[in-house]
């Protein structure tokens, strides 16, 4: 460890009714020095045995506090001369100190007996940063870079990430919370994406992405203007602030009602060229038909039950079906149907048989929005067939923003059970197609798909969801999950997920549980955030830091978060 060379910026303090652990320690600052909450400082403490070089104890600032040796607010209140001489100076001249509270991140030789009283405190530079956080154990090829951690004294240094613990082995997943708008989730998520891209082996993972809003997600391979901040932000980073390459992206968007005759995809913006559209005929969605019914309550089971036996019949050829070739067949022709009248089917009485009807003809005709065809066309591809030959180094962009909310599951649904068939080996692939490595699936609003208990029944693209941030990292599926509020999305997906990123939150979210992790302060840091300032939490932090990172150097469409 280097001598300290900085001036102190302040002495430890420790009292008789508040005393310093081996957790947290306080210190008082030197007058006239800014200290900020998420400043990360030295403390000197004790020398190695043996040694006679002072170890440091580092320490995350958490809360300031300024006190006085005034008894009460009252005695302020009189010496200003019972509040009439507040132009004036005080009649009774009060001394004060700003207190700051630090909580222990590390110490330089694993030394954590509390840090003594008056021991100097000091600002930490980069390499200081990078000891505390345990950075420093990261071998240099497992690094990612996933911002820029700013000091008040101007230093700065970059968070890096350990990439075994984002894509595995050691854990996986990323999940990303905050006020739409002001957290810039989907920006982050895709800047971390570039990251990974950039500083490993690109070729061994596949990247999914699900544009769930306007166009947000359409233009990624085109260029943005970008301003000399933003490209000293990459700089220091060492990315190179690049769009992705248009030879790599594939872009996937709905058939719509009139996309036969304009030829224009049901999308919030002109297609990038090139692009596939995708559509659902029955033959080709039987296997994911219960996806379509995530949502709708099924306490009895008779839901399933007749869905089960369409799955099963269709996907077998079983002769009783043959003649069910299109979704108009399925609603009016036997074995179902007979003269337009629900039939009892096996055990399925004609009663759950007609309210199945009902609820599929709402969701295939009434409020459909042209993604379900009578047959594919050859202007038309499936979910599984593209995404059932991802290659590595690619990215494959998924657009569901205009697609009703069964719709959007469906789809989503058919991505996670097409790569998790892939990976797990429950489906067959395409010839010799051998799956790279990894895929990264990225989705905003994972609260509608995986809500927290309370909020709805088991559903199918829930257990999907589940299975795949329990054990797809096993398997080398990742996800990466957006949503608002972190309290929306199911436990089991957020308490698999190893790194957590935290925007601006609201008062009354971050009492929640699921905030447990922070220290109290720091859930309340969570109000003031600005836009692009993030809270990162990461299994070799001992501690969340606070960092900002540079908007993605692609067009982002109509909507900038």
């Amino acid at each position: 460890m280097t001598k300290q060379t900085s001036q102190p910026i302040g002495r430890g303090s420790a009292t008789e009714r508040d005393p310093n652990t081996a957790e947290k320690f306080k210190f008082w600052i030197r007058p006239g020095q800014m200290v900020n909450p998420f400043d990360i400082v030295a403390a000197e403490h004790f020398p190695v045995e043996g040694g006679s070089e002072a170890s440091y104890t580092f320490g995350l600032v958490t809360n300031i506090q300024h006190i006085t040796d005034a008894a009460g607010h009252l005695a302020n209140f009189i010496s200003n001369d019972f509040g009439e001489e507040v132009d004036e100076a005080p009649q009774t001249p009060r001394q004060g100190a700003n207190v700051a509270e630090a909580a222990v991140l590390s110490n330089s030789a694993d030394i954590y007996m509390p840090v003594q009283n008056e021991s100097r405190v000091y600002f930490a530079d980069e390499d200081k940063i990078h000891l505390s956080l345990g950075i420093d154990g990261i071998p240099q090829e497992r690094r990612v870079p996933a911002g820029l951690i700013q000091m008040s004294n101007g230093t700065q240094a970059v968070a890096y990430l350990d990439r075994h613990f984002v894509l595995g082995p050691e854990a996986g997943h990323v999940n990303i919370s905050g006020i739409s708008g002001l957290a810039t989730k989907t920006s982050y998520a895709m800047f971390l994406i570039q990251s990974l891209l950039q500083t490993g082996p690109k070729h061994e993972i596949a990247v999914i992405l699900l544009n769930v809003k306007y166009d947000d997600l359409l233009r990624i391979h085109e260029a943005r203007e970008l301003s000399e901040e933003e490209r000293k932000q990459w700089k220091q980073l060492d990315l190179k602030p690049d769009p992705w390459p248009s030879d790599r992206v594939h872009y996937f968007l709905p058939w719509g009602k009139n996309t036969q005759v304009t030829g224009r995809p049901n999308s919030f913006a002109d297609p990038p060229p090139p692009y596939k559209a995708y559509a659902y005929a029955l033959r080709e969605t039987a296997s994911k038909l219960d996806l379509l019914f995530s949502d709708i309550p099924d306490p009895g089971g008779t839901l399933s039950s007749v869905i089960g036996e369409i799955m099963t019949g269709i996907g077998g050829n079983e002769t009783a079906w043959r003649a069910v070739q299109t979704w108009d067949d399925l609603l009016t022709k036997p074995p179902l149907v007979q003269q337009g009248i629900p039939q009892k089917f096996h055990n399925i009485h004609p009663s759950s048989v007609g309210r199945f009807l009902r609820l599929l003809r709402r969701v295939v005709k009434t409020r459909q929005s042209g993604v379900f065809v009578p047959q594919l066309s050859t202007r038309m591809t499936t979910i599984e067939r593209e995404i059932g030959n991802i290659q590595g180094g690619h990215t494959y962009v998924v657009d569901i923003a205009r697609l009703s909310p069964e719709e959007q599951t469906l789809v989503f649904g058919d991505v996670l059970r097409t790569v998790y068939g892939l990976y797990s080996g429950e489906a067959l692939p395409f010839d010799d197609y051998e799956p790279p490595s990894k895929v990264i699936i990225f989705v905003d609003e994972l609260n509608k798909y995986a809500p927290a208990r309370g909020h709805g029944e088991p559903s199918p693209i829930l257990e999907q969801v589940l299975d795949i941030a329990e054990r797809g990292r096993s398997f080398g599926m990742i996800l990466f999950s957006a949503q608002q509020f972190l309290s929306a999305v199911h436990e089991r997906v957020t308490g698999n997920s190893a790194t957590r990123v935290l925007g601006r939150t609201d008062s009354a979210e971050i009492n929640a549980g699921n905030y447990r992790f922070l220290d109290q302060d720091i859930r309340n840091h969570l109000t003031r955030l600005d836009k692009g300032e993030l809270i990162l939490s990461h299994p070799i932090y001992r501690q969340p830091v606070k960092i900002r990172f540079p908007r993605p150097p692609f067009q982002q469409g109509r909507v900038q978060k």
